[in-house]
């Protein structure tokens, strides 16, 4: 009967244990989720920045043909 005790306390310190670690893995899952969506963010806004200025260089340095003129 002892013994029993002894594993159910066993089993019930290693469920305890487990469910700290579930807790904490969930945790950092968030906050890598969090990020992950600033980040892209980030990248998208990026890319605008980029495209925004190439396509104002490509402006800049393209000349207009000479019948363009009026």
């Amino acid at each position: 009967m002892n013994d029993e005790k002894e594993r159910l306390a066993r089993l019930e310190e290693l469920v305890a244990h487990l469910q700290h670690d579930y807790d904490q893995l969930n945790k950092v899952a968030i906050e890598q989720g969090r990020l992950l969506t600033k980040l892209q963010r980030k990248l998208e806004e990026t890319t605008e920045t980029v495209q925004r200025q190439e396509m104002e260089r490509v402006r800049e340095t393209s000349s207009k043909p000479p019948h363009y003129s009026v």
